[in-house]
């Protein structure tokens, strides 16, 4: 975020030579433990104009560090597509014009193949990405993804089609023994806590059983809160189609299912997932409910390289469009967007990956598309700042509908979201992590600003070492923060933090992303939630989550507690004296 603010000019457009793509190590990246495989692309986003930023794991971020660099700024644009090929030190640019029009994991088997090494790890565009769709994903192995934000799509523009590194280097660490048997401990810390476990045999679809049970799952775009009939999406029914697990990087969790489908017309094939994720783009939003039909979107997208969320988001959106008739089929050529038609669903992701017919509209995501189709298509658009939110339903969840409110990427579950909120935890309890009294309630207002605070901090410190979130306090109460966190840093690097230094220093990475978003004309207007979070209660679910919507009285005075615990003025603009007290004050200090 620091290279961003000060590399970029306000103002310019996203698909310009001038802005720039960043791709950023951390400082435990390379460690064996906490799924320490994990690395942040960056720019401005063509989808938001805001922050554009998005984390991906795998086994890239370390095989760039042992190439022998942490950070790469690249600026400009290619005449011709190219890829960049990083190696003990040093980097090339190499001609990519066979590799153009290939989809993520061919590109990714070419690269090796040229080069007759299968140890290359890269980062890659599909062909959603050479098309310049605005929510295009960057790729690297079978599943993994930096999805939010349309950085696949700033690659494309760039003429980028990859970033390939094979390092043989040493990583150095300052107290290497100390340091693998703290990582022995924090794996030992990690495998403890019943989600970990649960997420080895289920991936992220565990969260499925819960939430959709409740009644917090986001379903026919916004109008239910619960997927009628939807057991064919509990996680078990994976059971049907998993060979194994696998994880990224320095991961004892291996939270992914390896599925092969055989049979219907996109089979065989061998992929990886579903994430969560992409069990609600293509199952809950869309009244889907088979998972195989999750599991042939989840392989169509990865291999077009396009963002799970957006994606399913939009076409979700264009169905409740289509069935109250503010679309028709003179406008999506005679595509029927009814809900639960998989083939339609299967036909949009390709349409929207090649820019052709309705799928071009869609394309260029919520605010252009919008625009095309006319404003009373608005109010059924949920997303914030112009990003589809999660197929999660925050009505019954204050905090978490701050969270999203608030992120600076857009709508966001992975910038402050307090999911640990969701468990009723006692309250003293709360308080010893949260550092305030706050209810246990999930349902209340009281104490959540401080709650979706704190998070923004702890995973703004674990992005920028380059480890996984859900192996610190995101679903599992009792994982690794700010006290071991410090350890790490010491064994590592040899320097030395207190918890509230660290915290400082998140503070400090989140109030640049809000500079950042305030340069670019953002501020309190757009730290907003949809219109139907105030206006439409939630219709079915538990009883504790039936008939709830978002009170925006109490909204905006959690608006108020967030913005003073941040040090920002009542517009959310960070004061003087808090830009003076993280020594931010003089960026952007200089360009490269």
């Amino acid at each position: 975020m620091y290279l961003l603010y000060n590399q970029l000019s306000p103002g310019i457009d996203p698909l310009s030579p001038d802005n720039v793509l960043l791709i950023g190590a951390g400082l435990l990246t390379g460690i064996p433990a906490l799924g320490s495989g994990r690395c942040d692309i960056a720019a401005k986003s063509p989808i938001t104009g805001a922050i554009g930023d998005s984390n991906i794991g795998g086994f890239f971020a370390p095989e760039m560090r042992m190439a022998g660099f942490d950070h790469l700024v690249i600026k400009g644009k290619a005449e011709k597509p190219v890829y960049l090929l990083i190696h003990d030190g040093e980097i090339e640019i190499v001609d990519a014009s066979h590799l153009w029009g290939k989809d993520t994991f061919e590109t990714q088997a070419l690269i090796r193949s040229d080069h007759g090494d299968e140890e290359i790890k890269s980062l890659v565009i599909g062909n959603a990405g050479e098309n310049l769709v605005r929510f295009a994903n960057v790729r690297t192995g079978m599943k993994n993804a930096a999805g939010r934000t349309g950085m696949g799509c700033v690659m494309g523009s760039k003429n980028l089609k990859a970033v390939a590194a094979r390092g043989t280097m040493d990583i150095k660490f300052a107290h290497p023994e100390q340091l693998l048997d703290y990582c022995k401990e924090m794996i030992d810390m990690v495998m403890k806590n019943r989600y970990s476990r649960a997420a080895s045999k289920w991936g992220t679809l565990v969260i499925y059983s819960t939430t959709n049970t409740t009644g917090l799952i986001r379903t026919r775009n916004f109008q239910l809160n619960q997927l009628d009939q939807g057991y064919e999406l509990e996680p078990e029914e994976m059971d049907k189609y998993t060979i194994g697990m696998s994880g990224c990087f320095g991961c004892p969790v291996s939270c992914r299912h390896r599925y092969t489908l055989k049979e219907g017309a996109f089979a065989p094939f061998f992929a990886e997932g579903p994430e969560y994720t992409s069990l609600g783009a293509f199952g809950t939003m869309v009244d889907c409910k088979k998972m195989e039909t999750v599991l042939v979107a989840n392989h169509l997208v990865n291999m077009y390289g396009l963002d799970t969320l957006e994606t399913g988001g939009l076409i979700a959106w264009a169905m409740e469009l289509y069935e109250k008739g503010i679309i028709t089929e003179k406008i999506t050529n005679g595509l029927k967007l009814e809900w639960g038609n998989e083939e339609v669903l299967f036909e949009l992701i390709r349409q929207i990956t090649y820019r052709e017919g309705f799928g071009n509209i869609l394309a260029d995501g919520f605010k252009i598309a919008i625009e095309k189709i006319g404003q009373e298509s608005k109010y059924y658009a949920i997303q914030v700042k112009d990003m589809s939110n999660l197929h999660s339903d925050e009505r019954p969840t204050p905090s978490l509908a701050l969270g999203i409110a608030t992120s600076t990427r857009g709508a966001d579950h992975l910038r402050g979201r307090p999911a640990i909120d969701l468990y009723g935890l006692p309250e003293d309890f709360l308080e010893e992590i949260y550092g305030a009294p706050m209810s246990s309630d999930y349902r209340s207002y009281e104490g959540k600003s401080r709650m979706v605070w704190w998070q923004e901090l702890l995973y703004a410190v674990t992005d920028s070492l380059g480890t996984c979130k859900f192996q610190t306090v995101f679903l599992a109460v009792h994982a690794p923060k700010w006290k071991e966190f410090s350890k790490l840093i010491y064994l590592v690097s040899g320097m030395q933090y207190t918890t509230s230094q660290l915290m400082e220093i998140g503070e400090r990475i989140y109030t640049i992303e809000r500079m950042f978003n305030n340069r670019e004309g953002f501020s309190r207007k757009d730290d907003a939630l949809p219109e139907r979070y105030f206006k439409e209660a939630t219709p079915i679910g538990l009883p504790r989550v039936r008939d709830r919507k978002i009170n925006k009285e109490k909204f905006e005075k959690m608006l108020d507690e967030y913005y003073t615990l941040h040090g920002w003025d009542d517009n959310g603009v960070p004061t003087k004296e808090t830009i003076q007290k993280l020594g931010i004050e003089k960026e952007p200090s200089h360009i490269i």
